[in-house]
């Protein structure tokens, strides 16, 4: 049998690994206390700190501390002329003083920024993922590596994307649906409105992974494209239309199995409703023009109970003497409100309203924006050194 050398590179990262004096529990306390770049790179230089890296209980442990330590997460594409890049503004959510509205804004650009044209979604245990039509990359901003996927098995344009953990299998897995409206349906008289979703396909993410098409026969529901898709506690969720009515879809990311869920018969609701995530539970919130925030919270997936909440909010363009609309973004998991204005200013910022304390706070992107970019706004993100 044919002796398989080892190359001298190996053998050096293993002889003059200078980790492997040390304690486990000094190593650990030592890669607890750095950045999650600093650690990625790590991987690569010491074998030994690798074994710890990628194990599930550090890794668990490195999630747990980020957790307590939630971010802003700014994605903004854009620039002038060919120069146009991917940046990401990392910005900590840690109360000001009561007597300021405005945050001290620490943020940090990704130097090697790709230039990726890619709206993202929601970020899941601080991975992010982002489409271009057909075209999949899933990426860390905190470390900078993106990694591309297969592309969509599909010709049609109307695409929904979800993105998730599978905590069973301990996999991350992306959902695509498509809307197809077939010529034999329009011949019957279907009109394009009427069409459902199909080519439900996953993906997980790794290496060698392909597509494929998961059944979705039981429940047939229409999608609606660019709405958000959260991810909780091992299921997408989603809004759509099941049977002429706005319904949310579950996906159970371990089986693979979708569900319907019935909304309350709220008219404002079943017009406006926005999904998001509220003290960890999924919440459809709606805001009229002129009235309150409500907040309809889901407290039993099994048994559809959901529970209603009011929160009377004060006009942000009347507070600050702004003349432009907000937009409600979301909710963190500190119960503050989201808004950011409905056109991009310059330089780029967004509101957080405190219902307890009636206080604004005024978040700041420290970076000159053009009108022309794009700019998303995630909350509640929390760093990983994940290596893809």
């Amino acid at each position: 049998m044919k002796k398989v050398k080892r190359s001298k590179k190996q053998d050096e990262r293993i002889v003059n690994d200078p980790f492997t004096k040390l304690p486990n529990e000094l190593n650990v306390e030592i890669l607890m206390k750095l950045p999650p770049r600093s650690i990625a790179r790590l991987h690569f230089s010491s074998k030994h700190l690798s074994s710890i890296i990628f194990n599930k209980v550090f890794t668990e442990l490195y999630m747990t501390r980020s957790s307590s330590q939630p971010r802003h997460l700014v994605s903004v594409f854009g620039g002038r002329d060919y120069v146009r890049m991917q940046r990401f503004h990392f910005i900590s959510q840690e109360y000001p003083s009561p007597s300021t509205y405005r945050d001290k804004v620490s943020w940090k650009v990704d130097p090697y920024g790709l230039t990726l044209t890619y709206k993202f979604t929601t970020p899941v245990r601080g991975l992010i993922c982002g489409r271009n039509g057909i075209k999949m990359m899933v990426g860390n901003p905190s470390t900078g590596q993106f990694k591309s996927l297969p592309r969509v098995r599909t010709t049609k344009k109307d695409i929904l994307s979800g993105f998730g953990y599978d905590p069973v299998n301990d996999v991350y897995k992306v959902l695509c649906m498509t809307l197809v409206t077939k010529r034999s349906n329009i011949s019957r008289g279907v009109k394009p409105c009427d069409a459902m979703s199909e080519e439900h396909q996953v993906i997980n993410v790794g290496s060698k992974e392909k597509w494929r098409m998961v059944e979705c026969s039981k429940y047939p529901h229409r999608h609606y494209s660019g709405y958000q898709v959260i991810c909780n506690d091992g299921f997408m969720y989603y809004l759509a239309s099941y049977k002429e009515k706005r319904s949310l879809m579950s996906f159970d990311l371990s089986s693979e199995v979708f569900n319907v869920i019935k909304l309350p018969e709220d008219e404002i609701l079943q017009q406006f409703g926005k999904l998001v995530s509220h003290a960890g539970k999924i919440t459809v919130a709606t805001l009229d023009c002129t009235g309150p925030l409500d907040l309809w919270v889901l407290e039993d997936v099994n048994k559809e109970v959901w529970s209603k909440a009011v929160v009377v909010v004060p006009s942000p363009a009347e507070r600050f003497g702004m003349s432009h609309g907000f937009e409600f973004r979301g909710i963190l998991g500190t119960g503050e409100i989201i808004f950011a204005p409905s056109s991009p200013p310059n330089p780029f910022y967004f509101l957080c309203y405190n219902p307890k304390g009636g206080n604004f706070r005024k978040i700041e992107i420290d970076e000159r924006v053009h009108e022309t970019d794009t700019i998303q706004v995630f909350f509640d993100h929390v760093e990983s050194y994940m290596v893809l």
